[in-house]
């Protein structure tokens, strides 16, 4: 919960601004502002103060304690143009919460965290448990010291400037060791413990079998991702308070998929009690992994619960992303940061281009230029395969025209997909034209490299029959200077001369252009591939020279004068 704190009326308007557009994430605390932050601090994991920084550093003050537990704090001036992350800027979130207040607010986010500052991701903000010398190592980084990482299995790590060799070290382990005076380890969540327990087992039975497996084992409890077990026992108390106190999910599987996985104890007495020969193994080896901690039993009489460790191999990681049609404000913050995030970066030259200055350093960058889109899809499932974070970007959304299509037919379910949609060409040019897409219309790329021409055309006719607003892709190139003109003709048999014909090159980009003609004056010459051709439907109107297809077609039998 996110808590709004405000001394003024301009404070006050700002702050209700907030909590009108986050309702379910924020609470306004009324009352003078001493005691408003005394009582957000206590119950929320995040403040916005609409003070002065000063008075808001005298009233944090006596509150602060540790800043792996203290709330972030963001302050915003009383004229609205800064939000400044003042407390807890990576532990607490203010850093993000900034940004988010910034956009919303139309302020200047202030981060002043060093890491931040040069693009560096934090060492506490990569998602994994931290222990260790962050603040040295950390620092080493942006002195451009070199830093080794030590990675004892595989995980999609956001990108941080690595080098061979160094007398700092990051240790990616699961391993229960304790970091030395110049190394910072990172805990993945690679181990998921299968869980067993009679009716009533008491969770400190459950939990202390837990802890006492892991630890003769070696493996540290913050690298648990998970408890495991079958669903007779989803509501078993002393499982899911285990759960609880260990801060993971509770996953259960049913009784028939766990009797079907190998496993090396199978046993009589839960085949007859649950339906399976074996829980605690069974259910932790469910998705694959070694197996680490054999089935072993609490060391009570009689023995109330059992559990296995198994450690799951990390899964890389590929985000598909759209990046819109060019303009920086039509990239989608999701987008952006997925792009902080990959640690390897794949696309098409020109369009590495556009995003170079929010690639993160240490993102190695993996570009090629047109006509390769085949190989770069390759390109980013084999980095994904080894355990990479992986952006895979295109223009517009990456599911229209663009690489998703290929990336997901060459991946398989051994890496995790993201697709991340991005504003497409069809709708940059429309909000460009006025309101060409109003009722039902369909996109349809002219270019026959991929796909015959009878195919295409069989396509447009059929678009055409239905009366349905067409937008062409790919319309005209130097070497296909002939299929506009047919799909035009095409189109023709079913509309009339007068429809209207919304052309826009370089939707969104400085050199835009747009002019709205009609399907008899057209000149397919003046189109090129970075053009966007949307032809109307027999409901599509010229009002006021912009291209305007009714939701519905009661304009078709208005009155001229009406029209």
């Amino acid at each position: 919960m996110i808590g709004l704190i405000s001394a003024t009326a301009a404070g006050a308007a700002a702050r209700d601004r907030l909590a009108a557009a986050w309702p379910d994430r924020t609470r306004v605390y009324e009352g003078p502002a001493g005691e408003a932050v005394r009582a957000a601090f206590a119950e929320c994991d995040r403040l916005v103060c609409f003070l002065a920084t000063g008075a808001t550093v005298r009233l944090l003050a006596p509150l602060l304690g540790d800043k792996a537990a203290d709330p972030g704090v963001v302050c915003v001036d009383e004229g609205g143009r800064f939000a400044v992350s003042l407390v807890g800027g990576h532990g607490g979130g203010a850093n993000e919460l900034a940004r988010e207040v910034g956009e919303l607010l139309g302020a200047e986010p202030v981060v002043t965290t060093a890491t931040d500052a040069v693009g560096l991701a934090g060492l506490d903000t990569l998602g994994l448990p931290v222990e260790g010398a962050v603040a040295a190592v950390s620092r080493a980084l942006l002195d451009g010291e070199p830093v080794t990482l030590e990675a004892e299995s595989t995980w999609p790590l956001p990108p941080v400037p690595f080098a061979e060799q160094g007398a700092y070290t990051v240790r990616l382990t699961d391993r229960d060791v304790q970091p030395d005076s110049y190394e910072v380890l990172l805990r993945p969540p690679s181990l998921v413990v299968g869980v067993g327990a009679s009716k009533g087992a008491p969770v400190e039975e459950v939990l202390g079998l837990i802890e006492e497996a892991l630890r003769g084992a070696g493996l540290s409890v913050r690298s648990v991702a998970e408890l495991a077990t079958v669903d007779a026992k989803s509501e078993e108390p002393g499982i899911v308070a285990a759960a609880e106190r260990l801060g993971v999910p509770l996953v259960t599987y049913p009784a028939d998929e766990l009797a079907a996985v190998a496993v090396p104890n199978p046993s009589d007495a839960p085949l007859a009690a649950v339906g399976t020969p074996s829980v605690a193994e069974a259910a932790a080896l469910r998705n694959g992994g070694e197996l680490l901690v054999p089935k072993r039993k609490s060391a009570a009489t009689p023995a109330m619960a059992t559990c296995a460790v198994v450690r799951r191999p990390g899964r890389g990681r590929l985000a598909v992303v759209g990046l819109g049609p060019g303009a920086r404000d039509l990239l989608t913050p999701r987008a952006a940061a997925e792009l902080r995030r990959a640690s390897v970066l794949v696309g098409l030259d020109q369009y590495v281009d556009q995003i170079r200055d929010l690639i993160r350093p240490g993102t190695r960058v993996l570009e090629s230029g047109l006509g390769a889109e085949e190989e770069r899809a390759r390109t980013a499932v084999a980095e994904a395969r080894k355990g990479h974070a992986v952006a895979l970007i295109g223009s517009g959304d990456a599911g229209v025209y663009a690489m998703a299509s290929p990336a997901l037919a060459e991946a398989s379910d051994d890496i995790d997909v993201v697709g991340v949609p991005g504003v497409t060409a069809a709708l940059a040019a429309g909000a460009v034209l006025g309101a060409p897409l109003g009722h039902d219309h369909v996109s349809i790329s002219l270019s026959d490299l991929h796909t015959p021409w009878e195919v295409i055309e069989r396509r447009v006719r059929a678009a055409a029959e239905a009366d349905i607003v067409v937008t062409f892709y790919n319309p005209r190139s130097r070497g296909r200077d002939w299929q506009l003109p047919k799909a035009l003709a095409v189109l023709a048999g079913h509309r009339e001369a007068g429809t209207p014909v919304g052309v826009v090159r370089n939707a969104s980009r400085p050199d835009e252009s747009a002019r709205l003609t009609t399907l008899a004056e057209l000149d397919p010459a003046t189109v090129d591939m970075m053009t966007v051709v949307t032809v109307g439907n027999t409901a599509t109107r010229n009002i006021a020279g912009r291209m305007v297809t009714p939701r519905g077609y009661r304009w078709q039998h208005a009155p001229e004068g009406a029209r």
